[in-house]
């Protein structure tokens, strides 16, 4: 529960300024957001799902985790930073003259002498249509560089390092011939007052040509405060000729004319503007008059910052998170902010990503929530969406690295943002960052792990003590297999290595983990289509041993067969492969082989593009929403988009599938010149929504227009919607002949066929210690609990009684008598007996008959058991899915998940963990499943225990495993019998199966 106690210098300044009436409805006001932030505590139920650390600099660390929330997954990078003092890390304006990305804004960045740019993010929203100047207020080195009329909030740095939230107006004036004073409503302000003088300088943050427009009025150019060129405008142009310029050289006199878009004045020279009364007094100025223009920032408390940046919500004050429901802007999406401890010592920049299947975004509430977790005394949201950036720069390197995902998958050119930079080290090599090469895409297997036979390469890259760059070659040593003094290690057998890079006393080391030998290979993408020769793709390898741990196999290790007069394949340098179409037209194959092992595997290969048709809207009277009515097509039938005050949209009967490999949907689209805006709506397999926007319509007439798909987009997609968004007016847009460029390419080739050992005879399941069956029928809602477990002799054990499946009426009990192998420890069954008397066996029903199918079975699973329980040194877990992932389901299946590993792994006398669910299509989706796979996969290596996933009822049988961890899906009818050995024999798989 928060306390106020924060709040109290706040509230107490507060009531001694302002009448008791005043006083009573701030410190509701407070009362009410800190309630808000009490309730808010008790909601935030998420769960954080992966997490890593990476030292940036003294001082300055990066922690990025991924959490699952009950609506939506998210992910979120973290710049931590200790600011001032010994640690001399400073915050910066980073930008200036124009919108570039902050990547380019950060290399040109000057950090002074003796220090270097470690991090940074983007900052203040800004004129994105127009200007693209920033909107709120911004110094750098002590010197205001820009701020609108009324100030705005900003996160300032103050000249001792320390950082603040406080809101930045302007104190300037204009002094005019005769000394009369004018207050200065605007300093290079991306939206000019409209009344009032505004200045213009060569600091203008907008774009070289985006000065903006200022209307009618008048304005003048100064320089070393004289007057050299007067305009007045009268809404169209009218150039003021000044009859007397002998006070200003010819050269600088000129009558100015009224552009489209003004040039940024030049260094030393100002753009004087007036809107309004004022601009009287400007068009009265002649060449030469003495003109004297100030501007200073005028900060609401303390000093002047030597820094600032501007944002706009406040999202943490005093203390309390602030509660922005029901505002326009709290919705959940991309998100940058800022946030700063009591002291000002502890700076949070945090980005978290958004409009995206791994992570939904944050609201404005949610955001404050979360900086207020992480210790933040106040906080400002600063400019989100596709702006939000993160970058981090790497031990060993002055180049920063993107840490964050941009939602529409590139760097968005902005106006400003925050710079850290840190005081450089001595250049001495003090240590080696060693990675390993290797991998494809997200969700690759780690570069850190290899197979027996096979190489890794590996990196070693100097720092000194300041993490910051140093020379030096190393020299290479393993704890196991060889090594070349290029850094390429070749492993020798299954196991662990460490490798280590060294000079002098300088070194680093990494860990790699040798699994067994590759047992097959797979390429990652499966197929590639490129449009057009010349164009090129990278794809990489991956292999598998026989328990399904995976690991890159690296170019050198491989042969590759492909028509070489078709097709260049070279090695990218990381690990993978890059292909380049030769010919404009072709498909084929690429055929990679490992010698070592024999392991093969195909890509398909393909280039030229084809439009496939998504829909010809003949059916348009069968797609329905707002606005949207059948018309006259091009050809044929067309879908009419009515824009008026609501956006209009079109829904066709069923999803319609997009070809895997397309880079974009086309439309054809008849406009009104209404500046309506079209869009079309997809979603994913796992139904996240995303949106690809056309241009605004300015046209009139029929024009097929070029949607591109994100590269981030997740495959397979289809399209729900075809959307329009009003312009300038109300408009009509007529839609036609929905397509989707395609490169063509033969199908992937099918992996071979293969059964999993643990697919068994019904002799060998029997042979198992004990049994177990699946079945899909739902005889009732679950088990309850074991009968009594009763020693019988050394080495075995038998058990008697019931096991109950179900309650009441629907209660089904199962007759067991048999013996258990010697190798199951009694112990360790005998530790996890149920008490006779317990609640399950008292619900047996008299009625209940003897399964069957159940013979020589301990028990029936169905998937439907309501709670966890241990049989005979397993641990079983039900997993209700009949919630989707991020309608809670996920949250509370990853809870029970979490309670379940950590009982199985104090639990001396359990020796695996068997997972059970029903089959349940659309509920589970792909991030959760892979969630609970890595969690398995985990408790396997870090415990030595079984596990395995068991789905009930799924279309057909299958068994297979994944990093060891064994996965059994059982059918639709009939049941499975199943033989556990949860303690077997090094080199023996736990389960046996036998499908009935």
């Amino acid at each position: 529960m928060p306390t106020l106690r924060p709040l109290l210098p706040v509230l107490l300044a507060v009531v001694l300024s302002v009448p008791a009436h005043a006083a009573h409805a701030a410190h509701a006001a407070h009362a009410a957001h800190a309630a808000h932030a009490a309730r808010a505590d008790a909601q935030d139920e998420g769960i954080e799902t992966a997490r890593t650390t990476r030292q940036i600099a003294p001082g300055i660390r990066l922690e990025s985790y991924d959490r699952l929330e009950a609506d939506r997954r998210l992910r979120i990078d973290e710049l931590v930073a200790d600011l001032g003092g010994s640690t001399g890390v400073r915050a910066e304006y980073l930008g200036g003259k124009g919108t570039v990305t902050v990547a380019e804004a950060a290399a040109r960045h000057p950090a002074g002498p003796g220090r270097r740019v470690v991090a940074a993010v983007n900052g203040d929203f800004f004129d994105m249509l127009g200007t693209g100047a920033p909107l709120g207020p911004g110094l750098g080195a002590g010197r205001l560089l820009h701020a609108p009329a009324p100030g705005g909030r900003a996160a300032a740095f103050d000249a001792d390092g320390t950082g603040r939230v406080l809101r930045i107006g302007l104190a300037g004036s204009v002094t005019l011939p005769g000394g009369a004073v004018r207050p200065l409503a605007g300093y290079n302000a991306a939206r000019p007052p409209a009344e009032g003088f505004a200045a213009y300088t060569a600091d203008w943050a907008g774009n070289a040509i985006g000065i903006p427009d200022t209307g009618p009025g008048a304005a003048v150019e100064l320089r070393d405060g004289k007057v050299v060129a007067v305009e007045v405008r009268d809404g169209e142009a009218a150039a003021v000729a000044m009859p007397d310029r002998s006070a200003v050289p010819a050269a600088a006199q000129r009558t100015v004319r009224r552009p489209e878009r003004r040039e940024r004045p030049a260094p030393g020279t100002t753009l004087l503007a007036a809107r309004g009364a004022a601009a009287a007094e400007l068009a009265a100025l002649r060449p030469g008059d003495a003109v004297a223009v100030d501007a200073r920032a005028a900060p609401a408390t303390g000093p002047v910052p030597l820094a600032a940046v501007g944002g706009r919500e406040l999202l943490v004050v005093a203390g309390v998170a602030r509660n922005h429901d029901g505002r326009t802007n709290n919705i959940a999406a991309p998100r940058t902010a800022v946030g700063f401890s009591r002291d000002g010592r502890r700076l949070h920049l945090l980005t978290v990503d958004g409009r995206q299947r791994d992570s939904g975004g944050l609201t404005l509430t949610g955001l404050g929530r979360m900086l207020r977790r992480l210790g933040a005394y106040e906080a400002l949201n600063l400019d989100g969406g596709s702006s939000s950036t993160l970058l981090a720069g790497l031990p060993g390197t002055n180049t920063l690295a993107l840490e964050n995902a941009p939602a529409e998958g590139q760097l968005r050119a902005v106006a400003n943002g925050l710079v850290l930079t840190a005081p450089a080290g001595s250049g001495r090599t003090t240590g080696f960052r060693v990675e390993a090469l290797g991998g494809g895409p997200a969700g690759a297997p780690a570069a850190t792990r290899l197979f027996p036979g096979l190489t890794r390469s590996l990196t070693a890259t100097g720092h000194d003590e300041a993490l910051g760059p140093a020379p030096g070659t190393p020299r290479w040593s393993a704890t196991a297999g060889r090594i070349r003094s290029d850094g390429v290690f070749r492993a020798p057998r299954t196991g662990e290595a460490t490798v280590e890079a060294r000079r002098g006393t300088a070194h680093g080391t990494l860990r790699l983990d040798v699994l067994g030998p590759l047992a097959r290979l797979r390429p990652v993408p499966a197929r590639i289509g490129l449009a057009r020769a010349g164009e090129s793709a990278r794809f990489a390898l991956t292999g598998y041993d026989a328990q399904g741990a995976a690991a890159p196999v690296e170019p050198r290790d491989v042969t590759l067969d492909f028509d070489r007069s078709q097709w260049k394949v070279t090695a990218d340098g990381r690990g993978g492969l890059t292909v380049t179409a030769l010919v404009p037209h072709a498909t084929g194959r690429l055929r990679a082989t490992v010698p070592a092992t024999g392991a093969t595997a195909e890509l398909a290969l393909g280039v030229g593009l084809v439009t496939l048709p998504l829909a010809d809207l003949e059916d348009a009277a069968a797609w329905t929403g707002p606005g949207a009515a059948p018309a006259e097509g091009n050809p044929g039938r067309g879908i009419a988009l009515d824009v008026g005050g609501t956006p209009a949209a079109a829904t066709p009967p069923r999803p319609l599938p997009v070809p895997e490999l397309a880079r974009s949907v086309t439309l054809r689209v008849a406009g009104d010149g209404s500046g309506a805006r079209p869009a079309v709506e997809l979603a994913d397999a796992d139904g996240t929504a995303l949106t690809v926007y056309g241009p605004a319509v300015d046209w009139t007439g029929w024009r097929e227009i070029t949607l591109p798909l994100p590269a981030t987009a997740e495959h397979p997609l289809a399209v729900t919607r075809l959307t329009a968004t009003r312009g300038s007016r109300p408009g009509r847009l007529r839609l036609d002949t929905l397509a989707a460029p395609t490169p063509r390419t033969g199908p992937a080739a099918p992996e071979r066929a293969r059964t999993d050992p643990i697919v068994a005879t019904a002799a060998e399941v029997r042979a198992r210690p004990w049994r177990f069956a699946v079945s899909a029928a739902r005889r009732g809602t679950g088990l309850h609990g074991p009968g009594p477990t009763r020693k019988t002799g050394p080495g075995s054990c038998r058990r008697s009684g019931v096991w109950l499946s179900g309650s009441g009426a629907h209660a089904r009990r199962v007759v067991v008598g048999r013996r258990c192998s010697a190798s199951t420890p009694s112990s360790a069954l005998r530790s996890h007996a149920p008490d006779p008397d317990s609640t399950a066996l008292r619900a047996a029903d008299a009625t209940s008959t003897t399964l069957p199918e159940a013979d020589g079975a301990d028990l029936v699973l169905t998937g439907a058991e309501p709670q966890p329980f241990v049989h005979r040194g397993v641990r079983f877990l039900p997993l209700d899915t009949a919630r989707r992932t991020l309608a809670g389901g996920g949250l509370a299946r990853l809870r029970a998940l979490r309670e379940a590993l950590a009982a199985a792994t104090r639990e001396p006398g359990t020796g695996a963990l068997a997972v059970v669910q029903r089959y349940a299509p659309g509920t589970v989706d792909r991030g959760e499943a892979a969630l609970l796979a890595r969690s398995l996969a985990e408790f396997r290596r870090t415990t030595g225990k079984r596990a395995a996933v068991i789905t009930v009822g799924a279309p057909r049988f299958a068994a297979a495993r994944s990093e060891g961890v064994l996965t059994l899906d059982t059918g639709p009818t009939g049941h499975t019998l199943v033989g556990a050995d949860p303690f077997p024999p090094p080199g023996c798989d736990w389960l046996s199966v036998h499908p009935r």
